[in-house]
């Protein structure tokens, strides 16, 4: 390895770039605005992601991101307090689903962006 990495960061696109804002930081996530149309959504120290005020239908709905949490059980319950469907049309929260991995829960965001919550046995 020519060098260690520090992270690594994704891209992601929003429908709608002022309530995709909105959208991580109902979910606590903190939003670092880094120019018009674009910023970075820190989930926790050393963890995020970039947001752009960029739509291209077919990449947003084919997007994933996958987000390792310790107790998914109470990750799931927070995150289904938070009521989001009724907030952001689009949003959906699926249930748990056990696999032979582990467990995980969906969120499909409101750009169409799937994200995994789950925990490894």
């Amino acid at each position: 390895m020519i060098q260690p990495g520090k992270s690594i960061r994704t891209f992601i696109g929003s429908k709608d770039f002022a309530e995709s804002c909105r959208f991580y930081e109902a979910l606590e996530f903190e939003i670092r605005h880094h120019g018009k149309g674009f910023a970075y959504i820190q989930i926790s120290p050393g963890i995020g992601f970039y947001l752009q005020d960029a739509y291209v239908k077919d990449w947003c709905e084919n997007m994933m991101l996958f987000l390792e949490v310790e107790d998914l059980p109470a990750y799931f319950e927070r995150i289904n307090a938070l009521d989001l469907p009724s907030k952001f049309p689009g949003v959906k929260v699926m249930p748990i689903k056990q696999q032979d991995w582990g467990s995980e829960f969906f969120i499909i965001e409101p750009a169409g962006v799937l994200w995994h919550i789950g925990c490894f046995k």
